[in-house]
């Protein structure tokens, strides 16, 4: 079970995603309390990331590739690839890494960041998609609203179910033929904030709730999960206990809050503005129905297959690269997905070991898939 409050003493971090909406809200809570940015990793934003170099003075810088790294302005060896972000972690004495990371390529930073005693917060879910029982999750402290929200909620009572919201993405109110003619452009048009593309996307298609209902299962070791669209994106979780009771968990758009208490483990003084309840109008909760979101059909195999999640992961991110070249409308994203989870129904990882393999197999699939 997850914990936020009985955690050593975080002076300084590594942080993974610097340049990102959560790496952004990760320096902030930072300066707010005095901890140390021990290391900054990034992909390819350079101009952001030298302001963050000059301004918080890291120890280690890392990048995406080699070419990026010949323009990164630091005194010190710049480290870049998937290695050089592992050797980051493993040169650095931060007990904590904050992981916000895009994809498959956050996986191997969170496992080698446990596998040397340090605490993970992560915002990476692909980490628990794709190997959650391959994982420690006693030292995975999710930064992410809707899980943040159930924990805030839970206090060890007995509970019938977890409920997560969704704001149901960018197509949530056009028509089913509109849909089928929209195009990636379109479908990064999210009405209620500004995201990451890869994450858009996936609010879009409710690749995201299955993603989170995933690390539910194995933070919260439930099956009793389900997600509805919330539109305000007002509340993040609801719990239903065995009393009777049902509470909500309300709170203003931003991650800041998650991750405070992650480096913190206890927030005493105000981080958000409160939400008036007295003001905010009428509350509205909607199914998710399979015919504008049809990766929803595999929700309940998904719950009862848990290790299942890295055939889901790959498929998806093979499958927006191909909506994103214009080689597939949105449907056909989803439908690929859909296929290509019910074509590896055998293929379930024992260790991490196997997980490299079937992710290799399931891209290749989706590579060679003729479907428009």
């Amino acid at each position: 079970m997850i914990d936020y409050k009985n955690k050593d003493m975080i002076d300084s971090i590594v942080l993974l995603g610097s340049t990102g909406s959560i790496g952004a809200n990760s320096l902030k809570i930072c300066k707010k309390y005095n901890i140390e940015i021990e290391a900054l990793v990034a992909g390819r934003n350079i101009e952001l990331l030298n302001w963050q170099i000059a301004h918080y003075k890291p120890k280690y810088v890392a990048v995406a590739d080699e070419q990026t790294a010949s323009k990164v302005e630091f005194k010190g060896r710049v480290f870049y690839g998937p290695e050089g972000i592992l050797e980051v972690i493993e040169r650095s004495k931060s007990k904590m890494v904050v992981n916000s990371l895009v994809g498959y390529s956050g996986l191997e930073p969170t496992k080698h960041a446990l596998l040397l005693g340090k605490k993970v917060a992560l915002a990476n879910k692909e980490s628990l998609v794709i190997a959650g029982a391959f994982l420690d999750t006693s030292r995975i402290t999710p930064i992410d609203s809707e899980h943040f929200g159930l924990w805030y909620l839970l206090n060890g009572r007995k509970t019938n179910r977890l409920i997560i919201t969704a704001s149901g993405g960018a197509f949530r109110d056009m028509s089913i033929s509109q849909i089928e003619k929209a195009t990636y452009k379109d479908a990064l048009k999210h009405p209620n904030w500004s995201m990451g593309d890869k994450i858009t996307i996936d609010s879009a298609t409710m690749a995201n709730k299955l993603f989170e209902l995933l690390e539910a299962r194995w933070l919260f070791d439930t099956t009793d999960i389900d997600a509805y669209i919330e539109k305000k994106s007002l509340i993040h979780a609801l719990v239903e206990f065995k009393d009777g009771s049902t509470t909500a968990h309300f709170a203003d758009i931003s991650m800041e809050l998650p991750i405070a208490f992650a480096l913190l483990g206890e927030v005493n003084e105000k981080i958000l503005s409160n939400i008036n309840l007295l003001k905010i109008g009428s509350i509205e909760f909607l199914p998710i129905t399979t015919d504008r979101y049809p990766l929803w059909n595999i929700k309940e195999s998904l719950l009862e297959n848990p290790k299942r999640g890295v055939v889901l992961n790959a498929a998806n991110e093979m499958a927006i690269e191909k909506f994103k070249r214009g080689e597939c409308n949105f449907f056909g994203l989803c439908d690929m997905v859909v296929e290509a989870y019910e074509h590896f129904h055998r293929l379930i990882p024992e260790s991490m070991s196997d997980i490299p393999e079937i992710d290799a197999e399931v891209r290749n699939y989706i590579l060679h898939s003729s479907r428009k």
